[in-house]
Parts: structure tokens; C-alpha cells; sequence
């Protein structure tokens, strides 16, 4: 393994005759993987690496299969640094070549990304068998080498019940819904056809979401009828809003609700058309930083 890890290291990064190589890469025995995340809004795949930090492979709820490969390290870089991102056959399979995935930079103080398109490679190799291993020089010491493995012992299962979790996303993230206007039929509570839609979504969405913390719900009328009475209206629609999320299980703590009656419209009353558009709830929602 060692002599592997050197002749790699040979051809990309040259060794001083004073350099040090330090592996880090889990054993056979200590190899796990774990699926962290499995919910229709996020699916997390983590590999601990022995003295060093986790591999994290994580896609979210979204319009396209998002996936980011995160290097958790204990220590961040201290500096810039290049990296090389390859693929190496395990010691059990000798004559297997090789492969360059990608190269990259880790950014002082984060830790390593790799975006989607290699992320993706580097899921596949592991599931070849092979081990993606970063390579790069140390940030205190240039002249000492580094390899950060990734092995691909006991990951199939786990690879298996990720693809599945991604089956299984939603196709819309919370950005998506972060900011929602539903509109009403004419004179009463009756959502349009494309707001119940929309509302289904949040709905869905809230309840997959522990982190949403707040849900600011505004509700606003046209100006027909008396003022006293849309302000009802729009109380009532907010509401009733708020009961649908309530019905579906999320607390009341976080859903705030105000009725702003005919105040700020977003269009002239007149036509059917504009008044359509005030009569509306606003749905919007926050999460931590």
C-alpha cells in the first residue's frame, strides 16, 4: 500500500528527500459508511476517515439531482491550496491503473469541496471499488506530502439506500417556496386552482423541515365591499392558511399571521384581472443563517 501511495505521489507531487508522507485512510476493519440524512428534502452519505475528518456526499431537495462532496477536516487550511483529486485501485487489486478525477482548491479556513459533476465520479469509482484519494502538500510544511483516502469498503449497502433517498427528494427546495403568493376566487375563501398547488407544497415541505423556524403569513383583499368587512376577510383567509399547516402537524409556534384587509395593493382594482391579484397570501418563511 505504501509503495502505491509513494509511486502515486512520485508522479504528481514530487518528494523532497527530506519530505514525509502522512496517509490517512480507514482500515479495513474501521471503514463504515452511514447514511446521516434520509428524508425527501436531504440525503447524506458519511465516511469517517481515521484522524482526520469525514467525507460527506449530500444532495438536496431541488428542480435537478444537486450533489456536493464536502472534506470535513479537523484542521482547516491555514493557506490556498492546490489539490489533486485521484482515484487509486485498492492493494487487492493489482495492474488496476490509476485515474486523474479532478483537480482543485481548498480555500483558507473551509474545508475541501468538489462540486457536482466529479462529485458524481467519485461516488462511482467508490462503487467500482477503487478509492478516491486527495492529494496535496502540507499547509505548515510544503515539503511534506499528504493522501486523504476514501475507502470503499462496506459502501455498497449504503450507496444502495442513498440512490434511493434520491429517488425520493422533492422537486422544489425551500427557495422554491421560501417566498409563496396564493390568490382567491372572487368574494369568498376558495383558493385558485394553482394556489392549493402551491400551498400543498409548503405544506409538504414544512413538514420534512425542522429547521424552518418562522412562517409569516399576510393575507389582503381587493377594495369591494366595506373596509371593516375585507379586513375580516383577510383575517379569515390568514387563518385558515394557518389551520391547513396546523392540520398537517406543524406547531403553531412557528406560523405568525396577519390581515392587512385592502392595504397595499399590488395592483389597481380596475379590473377583474387586478383585483384578482390583491386578493392574495403571502407566505414567507425563514430559516437559521
Amino acid at each position: 500500500m505504501w509503495l502505491r501511495v509513494l509511486l502515486v505521489l512520485a508522479l504528481f507531487l514530487p518528494l523532497s528527500t527530506s519530505a514525509q508522507l502522512r496517509h490517512y485512510v480507514a482500515s479495513l476493519d474501521q471503514s463504515q459508511w452511514t447514511l446521516s440524512g434520509n428524508t425527501p428534502i436531504i440525503c447524506r452519505l458519511e465516511h469517517d476517515i481515521p484522524a482526520y475528518g469525514k467525507a460527506i456526499f449530500t444532495s438536496l431537495a431541488g428542480k435537478s439531482h444537486n450533489l456536493i462532496f464536502n472534506l470535513d477536516m479537523w484542521v482547516k487550511p491555514e493557506k490556498v491550496t492546490q489539490a489533486k483529486l485521484m482515484s487509486l485501485p485498492p492493494t487487492w487489486r493489482p495492474g488496476v491503473l490509476s485515474t486523474e478525477i479532478t483537480e482543485l482548491t481548498y480555500q483558507k479556513y473551509f474545508s475541501g469541496e468538489v462540486t457536482r459533476n466529479a462529485a458524481w465520479s467519485m461516488l462511482s469509482e467508490l462503487e467500482q471499488g477503487m478509492q478516491p484519494t486527495f492529494y496535496y502538500a502540507d499547509w505548515y510544511n510544503h515539503d511534506n506530502k499528504i493522501a486523504v483516502g476514501l475507502s470503499a469498503v462496506n459502501f455498497n449497502r449504503q450507496y444502495a439506500e442513498f440512490k434511493a433517498c434520491l429517488a425520493g427528494l422533492l422537486p422544489y427546495s425551500f427557495d422554491d417556496i421560501a417566498f409563496t403568493v396564493l390568490t382567491y376566487e372572487f368574494g369568498g375563501q376558495e383558493l385558485t386552482h394553482y394556489a392549493k398547488e402551491q400551498i400543498a407544497k409548503v405544506q409538504e415541505y414544512l413538514s420534512y423541515d425542522p429547521d424552518v423556524e418562522l412562517v409569516l403569513i399576510d393575507a389582503y383583499t381587493d377594495s369591494y365591499g366595506g373596509r371593516s368587512i375585507n379586513q375580516k376577510v383577510s383575517e379569515k383567509r390568514a387563518d385558515s392558511v394557518k389551520a391547513f399547516f396546523v392540520a398537517a402537524g406543524i406547531t403553531q409556534e412557528r406560523i405568525h399571521t396577519v390581515g392587512h384587509g385592502e392595504l397595499n395593493h399590488v395592483a389597481s382594482n380596475d379590473t377583474i384581472g387586478e383585483r384578482a391579484r390583491n386578493r392574495r397570501v403571502v407566505i414567507r418563511m425563514s430559516k437559521p443563517m
